[in-house]
C-alpha cells in the first residue's frame, strides 16, 4: 500500500504518517524509487496510534504502548501503569476545567452586561490577587 492508501484506511493525514516514520513509530519499506510501501502490519500500527492519540496519549506513551503491544511476554501491569498515569493527568485537567468554569460562571453572573463601563470580569482579570475560585489553574 502507498501512503495515500494507509492514510485513508487509518484516518491519519499523510503528513502525520510521515512524521511517525521520522520518529520511528512506523518503518515502511522503500522501493527503489524511494516510494514508501506499507504492509498490513504498518497499517495496523497506524490504526493503533490513531486510537491511542485520539485518547490523548503522548507520543512517548504511544511508543511505550506500541512496544508493549508487540511484546507478547509483556506484563499487563506495565500497560495499566501507563494508562493510570494518563488517566490521572486527564482527571487533573478536568479539575482545572471545572475550576475555570466555576470562576467564569461566577464572574459572568456578577457582570451586569449593560451599558455601564464597570465590569467585574475585567476587574478580576486585571487584579493582582488570585482568582476567587477553589482551584487555581496551572
Amino acid at each position: 500500500m502507498n501512503i495515500g492508501d494507509v492514510a485513508q484506511l487509518s484516518g491519519l493525514p499523510a503528513k502525520t504518517i510521515r512524521y511517525y516514520e521520522d520518529i520511528s513509530l512506523v518503518k515502511p519499506k522503500r522501493e527503489m524509487n524511494g516510494y514508501r510501501v506499507f504492509s498490513d502490519a504498518d497499517l495496523h500500527k497506524l490504526i493503533f496510534l490513531a486510537r491511542a492519540r485520539g485518547l490523548g496519549f503522548t507520543i512517548e506513551d504511544c511508543r511505550r504502548l506500541l512496544a508493549l503491544y508487540e511484546d507478547k511476554s509483556r506484563a499487563s501491569a506495565e500497560v495499566k501503569s501507563v494508562t493510570g498515569k494518563h488517566l490521572s493527568e486527564i482527571e487533573a485537567k478536568i479539575a482545572d476545567l471545572q475550576a475555570m468554569h466555576a470562576t467564569l460562571t461566577r464572574l459572568s453572573e456578577e457582570c451586569a452586561g449593560d451599558h455601564r463601563p464597570d465590569c467585574p470580569i475585567l476587574e478580576e482579570l486585571g487584579s493582582d490577587e488570585e482568582p476567587k475560585s477553589t482551584h487555581t489553574v496551572q
